[in-house]
């Protein structure tokens, strides 16, 4: 995601302005987006549970469940508003990756860097939603994207490798690889249980294979997130991308991700709720 290059320069104020909006100011979308996202999630969610949401939700009375929204309605909606909000996220950081692995000038290191923190951000992931130091029941959303880098880099080998000599056999055997490639890529993601699992690394995919026209890349983007009532706005701010990367943030994303996590861990253990899971 950082690797966006557009042109190759060493200094941002000689890159021509364009007319549209940078990658960093779409990163910085996905960012505010995900933060909203989170603190619904790990902050909120935790006072929904203390509020006893599980047990009115388990009872199927909708007198109970009446009563509860009556009570904690404004909490439960904003809950529900942030939420909404931090669907937007995901689907950008989909595109940056797939921008960033087609402008990168070594995917090898951007592999080995997505790896990393995705190993570095568990723990704090694991605390945020889990309240644990360490569980492998639901695994951070960089390694979706690790798996999805990898399952491109697999796509991109498979292209230009000539497979037979005849043309159209040639691609037809393309083409099974490849799908090879995206079962793999997603089955891994199913069963390490990342965030988005096998949906989101078959989203990625569907950025990628339509990365060449934008038009089609920003449609299939919007038809593969349709699961996700507002993930599809996600690509207002992406259809105005000029191709430019903007800012300078090559590691702000990957540090922000751990470090607002374990934030948002330590208020909410100082409200004394750092131990509960709202997954």
């Amino acid at each position: 995601m950082d690797d966006i290059q557009v042109k190759e320069q060493t200094d941002l104020a000689e890159e021509p302005k364009k007319k549209g909006i940078s990658g960093s100011t779409i990163k910085i979308i996905a960012i505010l987006s995900m933060l909203i996202d989170h603190i619904g999630a790990g902050y909120l969610g935790r006072l929904i549970m203390k509020a006893g949401f599980m047990e009115v939700m388990n009872s199927n009375n909708l007198n109970v469940m009446m009563e509860w929204i009556s009570e904690y309605g404004t909490l439960y909606y904003t809950y529900t508003a942030m939420r909404m909000i931090g669907r937007l996220g995901f689907p950008i950081f989909c595109f940056l990756l797939v921008e960033g692995f087609q402008r990168t000038h070594n995917v090898k290191k951007y592999a080995l860097r997505l790896g990393a923190f995705a190993l570095v951000s568990e723990i704090p992931f694991d605390l945020c939603f889990n309240g644990k130091f360490l569980e492998f029941t639901y695994q951070n959303v960089f390694f979706t994207l690790f798996l999805g880098l990898l399952t491109m880099i697999a796509f991109d080998w498979i292209a230009k490798k000539e497979w037979a000599v005849n043309g159209t056999l040639n691609r037809v055997v393309k083409v099974i690889f490849s799908a090879a490639a995206l079962a793999v890529g997603a089955g891994v993601a199913h069963f390490l249980k990342t965030d988005y699992a096998a949906t989101g690394v078959i989203c990625i995919m569907a950025l990628y294979v339509f990365r060449k026209k934008k038009p089609l890349q920003i449609t299939a983007g919007c038809i593969a997130f349709l699961w996700e009532v507002t993930a599809p706005l996600a690509f207002i701010p992406i259809g105005f991308y000029n191709g430019q990367r903007g800012l300078k943030m090559k590691y702000f994303f990957y540090a922000f991700y751990p470090v607002h996590l374990l934030l948002i861990w330590l208020v909410c253990l100082l409200m004394g709720d750092g131990w509960m899971s709202v997954i």
